[in-house]
């Protein structure tokens, strides 16, 4: 885990919340403080930026149920009781308040976080709950007018901003051309730093836990064979996977089903990585690997079955009909479709500009499950089944963090630490949202009937019977 360099405390001030009281007081001697506060940066009304934060910090958090934390400012003083806080607050700079709250979105937070003007050492998926809060009350209609010019009296940080920036895509939205930039941006790092932090099989999607404690390997390969099981895979069988990443599941599928196995990706490296696992494997007579849009696959190549895992979260609202139209006409009569993909809950409004949109899935768009559904619906298929992972993907992102997190100075070897801060805060933003219930995840078994019949047995019951723990690790 990373922990940002310890800083040299100031020698006598402390500010402490005491019982009694609602707000926060400093417990200083007055001579030591006067030469503390004589350093600490002015604002451009004259006063010093140290008053003027604690004060808004103290109006901010006065409600807030939760002390677990401290607040540490650029000067080393630190702000809360707790001896031992899961997470500690590090404001770098006196502009870092203003920073994150003149314009309060999760994207301004997000910033201040990538670019230095703040830190968060220690567990920073419990810091989401505190970042909830005050975007909640910053924003909130009517809001304090004291909040607001306290923030203007507060420093203009301009510095210079190193690392990777947004990327600008051209093009009209969900193009093709588009649509390709957008993968390139996310998925074409290096595939070294993808491994510092994925499973052994590079799986990138929601695990399958049988238990919270199970480790991430087993999960995914859980989660493997339980779309094969789904899909309800037989040998001879052709299967397509629109979105194959670097190849796991249908490595897996081929291995253990006996099928014939089309991978798609828009992603140049994904598809050269996978081509070389699929031959280190023995698997490239069963299994290839194709670099094509979704909207180009051949429609003389029909499939037994079709599968899609992690894609369906960048095809866009306005192409739903087109997208479950074009699986529709690429399956044989009778065949069947898994669907995964994650969706935002329909009573969930977003605060502001989204970091996730901007820095990690440019022309990323969620919708709610309903409206996928009525898209596949439209488009022929009935709909047989539809299951929540929403827990499953919160452990599978608390996972991924753990990971990264311990493998911080190699990923920034191999990025850069602006990189690093992106992912770290992506991975920790994700678990929360899943915990909290605004992102849901759902794997929807879609049926193409042949004269009303799905050929599909009465129960679930061959999902649940098989084995993993025979499965190679």
């Amino acid at each position: 885990m990373r922990v940002a360099p310890s800083r040299k405390r100031s020698r006598c001030v402390r500010i402490e919340r005491e019982p009694h009281s609602p707000g926060f007081e400093a417990e200083h001697s007055a001579a030591p403080l006067e030469e503390d506060m004589g350093a600490l940066a002015k604002s451009p009304f004259g006063e010093s930026s140290f008053p003027i934060s604690s004060k808004l910090l103290e109006t901010l958090l006065a409600d807030y149920p939760k002390r677990d934390f401290q607040i540490r400012f650029w000067d080393g003083t630190t702000w809360g009781t707790e001896k031992q806080p899961r997470f500690t607050l590090v404001l770098k700079n006196p502009g870092a308040l203003g920073a994150m709250f003149r314009s309060p979105s999760e994207l301004t937070l997000g910033e201040a976080y990538i670019y230095d003007d703040i830190d968060i050492e220690g567990d920073i998926e419990a810091a989401f709950d505190l970042a909830d809060y005050l975007l909640g009350q910053v924003g909130r209609p009517g809001e304090s007018v004291d909040v607001n010019e306290r923030l203007q009296k507060l420093p203009a940080h301009d510095h210079l901003r190193a690392g990777p920036h947004p990327i600008k895509l051209s093009g009209p939205v969900h193009s093709k051309d588009r649509d390709q930039q957008a993968v390139t941006y996310h998925y074409d790092l290096p595939a070294e730093f993808y491994a510092l932090w994925l499973d052994q099989r590079m799986v990138y999607s929601c695990a399958y836990f049988a238990t919270p404690e199970q480790d991430l390997d087993t999960a995914q390969l859980r989660k493997l064979d339980y779309i094969c099981r789904k899909l309800r895979l037989r040998p001879g069988e052709r299967l397509l996977d629109i979105g194959c990443g670097w190849g796991g599941l249908i490595m897996h599928a081929a291995a253990h089903y006996g099928v014939q196995a089309v991978g798609i990706t828009l992603s140049v490296p994904q598809a050269e990585l996978a081509r070389q696992r699929l031959r280190e494997s023995g698997l490239n007579d069963r299994c290839r690997v194709e670099v094509s849009d979704y909207r180009d696959i051949d429609h003389d190549q029909q499939y037994d079955k079709i599968v899609s895992v992690g894609m369906f979260e960048h095809v866009g609202e306005a192409l739903l009909p087109e997208y479950f139209r074009q699986a529709w006409d690429l399956l044989r009569p009778a065949g069947i479709f898994l669907n995964h993909g994650i969706a935002y809950s329909a009573t969930y409004r977003l605060r502001g500009p989204s970091f996730t949109d901007r820095y990690v899935f440019p022309d990323g768009d969620l919708v709610p499950i309903n409206t996928s559904l009525r898209a596949a619906e439209l488009s022929g298929f009935e709909v047989r089944d539809v299951e929540s992972l929403r827990e499953h993907y919160g452990l599978t992102l608390h996972h991924w963090l753990e990971r990264l997190e311990a493998r911080a100075e190699d990923a920034r070897r191999i990025t850069d630490d602006t990189t690093y801060r992106i992912w770290r805060l992506y991975m920790a933003g994700a678990a929360h949202k899943f915990r909290s219930g605004c992102l849901n995840v759902y794997q929807t078994l879609l049926a193409k009937p042949l004269r009303g019949e799905s050929g599909l047995p009465l129960t679930r019951e061959d999902w649940y019977v098989g084995d993993t723990s025979k499965l190679d690790l």
